[in-house]
């Protein structure tokens, strides 16, 4: 648009589209890689070409109760209009068959008394209501059953039975999945990054875990897998190759006491699977750290689950969480603000194999930092002491030009006044 005869010259637009391109770095991103298990828990996982879909119905109950909420309310709505029509049908059926349909029977000037088998079912609607009645045990006297028909009394027995297992089947679903195990899992939350850091003179894998809800986990354990993709010496690929990997623990058990939020530390050992990893490789590696965290809730006994992982991009390393639990008035307060807060540790870039090989590259590390942070304190305490000066002779100035010198005035009479102004 701008390559108007007359107004810029093509030579000079194509010139300079051309500087552009060349100024402009073409950087190609690194392809994500698929995670096995999202930040919230969900398993990325997509199952295809399943021949025997006969199986999900041999455990109708579960599946029922995996389903989305529209479709078991659409299947829970359908299931009990589906009786109510069957068995109108039938009881339809019972009276035309005992003949109550007749006319004849309704006329009042008929000699012979007549008995129906359900009083006042003379169309297939009122075969309906009179279903529907009898299926919710609702009953408004209108319509009622006699003992002239005993085909009847067993439509009656066989619907109530029916009735009562729809009602035990749908009402028991509707009940597991407003209480899924899951849905607690909600409340329990995992830091979006992971660290590593020097503790206790080891290289630690670390993340933090905390609980929003004042009733607690019990029995809560915590356990991480180490997810990548393999090749056996004989040449055979496992794309998904799952190693347990130890969490540091006082005791022998991996369970936690989770009353406030915990940092969960791994040892990078000899039996870590990130023992061969350095700073630089990390971002190079192809693998996916899966956290689970299993416990029973405390308010129904029912066993939850919550799941997280870290790729190699959601790893810090030389960070530390910051603390936030306090103790104010007797009370420990938790500050969930802070909860994925981090700061930077001296650690070093090496790999857990050459720090234990070489023992003084942390020494050597700890050194440079501290003096690295005396020399920040020194350059802070310097800045100080000049910010200091300069406001003093700030002041020194703005105090000598406020001082007004001394003024006399000579009267006629030759008598001199000084006065300050």
């Amino acid at each position: 648009m701008l390559a108007r005869k007359s107004i810029i010259p093509e030579e000079y637009v194509l010139a300079r589209i051309a500087a552009e391109n060349l100024r402009k770095p073409r950087i190609r991103d690194r392809p994500r890689k698929a995670r096995f298990i999202a930040k919230n828990g969900a398993c990325n996982l997509a199952h295809k070409n399943i021949r025997e879909q006969g199986r999900f119905l041999q455990d109708i109950f579960t599946t029922l109760v995996d389903l989305k909420w529209r479709h078991t309310l659409v299947i829970f709505t359908m299931s009990f209009l589906c009786s109510w029509l069957l068995f109108a049908m039938m009881w339809w059926l019972v009276a035309f068959a005992h003949g109550d349909m007749d006319p004849s029977t309704e006329n009042p000037l008929n000699s012979t008394k007549w008995t129906p088998c359900v009083t006042c079912v003379r169309s297939f609607t009122s075969a309906f209501l009179f279903s529907i009645e009898v299926q919710v045990t609702i009953g408004f006297g209108g319509r009622m059953m006699t003992e002239e028909c005993p085909l009847a009394i067993t439509v009656l027995i066989l619907q109530n039975i029916v009735g009562l297992i729809i009602n035990a089947v749908m009402l028991g679903c509707i009940f597991m999945k407003t209480a899924q195990a899951h849905r607690r899992a909600e409340t329990l939350i995992f830091s979006r990054q992971a660290v590593i850091a020097v503790r206790n003179g080891k290289l630690c894998f670390m993340f933090r875990v905390g609980d929003l809800r004042k009733s607690m986990i019990i029995s809560a354990s915590v356990r991480i897998q180490v997810v990548r993709k393999t090749t056996t010496p004989e040449g055979e690929v496992i794309p998904i190759h799952q190693v347990d990997i130890p969490v540091d623990n006082p005791i022998e058990s991996n369970n936690i006491f989770l009353v406030a939020p915990l940092i969960i530390c791994h040892v990078i050992d000899k039996r870590s699977p990130l023992y061969d990893i350095s700073a630089s490789d990390l971002a190079l590696q192809d693998l996916e750290l899966i956290v689970i965290l299993e416990g029973v809730v405390e308010t129904t006994g029912i066993t939850t689950q919550a799941r997280t992982s870290y790729v190699a991009e959601e790893i810090l390393w030389g960070h530390r969480f910051v603390p936030i639990v306090t103790e104010e008035e007797g009370v420990y307060s938790v500050d969930y603000s802070k909860f994925g807060n981090t700061v930077k540790v001296a650690a070093p870039r090496c790999s857990a194999r050459e720090l234990d090989e070489k023992p003084s590259i942390l020494i050597q590390t700890l050194q440079k930092s501290e003096l690295s942070h005396q020399n920040s304190l020194r350059k802070r305490n310097s800045m100080r002491r000049n910010n200091s000066i300069r406001r003093s002779n700030s002041m020194r100035r703005t105090n000598s030009s406020l001082i007004v010198p001394k003024v006399q005035f000579i009267t006629p009479e030759g008598s001199q006044s000084a006065s300050e102004t």
